[in-house]
């Protein structure tokens, strides 16, 4: 693969980390039975960040960060905006806040597809000068 194709291909690949993130952050810490009974009784010094992952998604604070970056990414016309909708997004969808994290994750993967198009140099189908014209036989 090419510096180019790793190039667009490093935004997907990041986006990828962000959802293996938000589920390992889900099942691992959220709904662990396990951790859970640990945390009740006080527990280790991470529990009070374990509780104040749950009220953000009680509260849908990672909905409306998501929906957010999603209105950053459709009012300015660069990729890391819309990166940003979708990482929010992904992990909104993951932390129980479904619709406006399908909407954030969806804008913001559309964005981040046309940014990277308007970006690519132009087919060679589509170029002027490589057109040529056949007299009919």
């Amino acid at each position: 693969m090419s510096a180019r194709g790793w190039q667009k291909a490093l935004p997907w690949l990041a986006l990828l980390a962000v959802a293996l993130l938000a589920t390992w952050l889900r099942y691992g810490v959220v709904e662990s039975s396990a951790t859970g009974q640990l945390c009740s009784g006080g527990g280790p010094w991470w529990c009070r960040w374990r509780q104040w992952l749950v009220l953000g998604f009680l509260n849908d604070a990672y909905g409306i960060a998501a929906l957010a970056a999603t209105a950053l990414a459709l009012l300015h016309r660069r990729a890391w905006p819309a990166w940003l909708a979708a990482a929010l997004g992904v992990f909104a969808l993951q932390l129980y806040c479904v619709e406006s994290g399908a909407l954030a994750l969806l804008a913001g993967c559309l964005c981040l597809l046309r940014r990277q198009a308007t970006r690519a140099a132009p087919f060679e189908q589509h170029r002027q000068g490589q057109q040529q014209v056949q007299a009919q036989p």
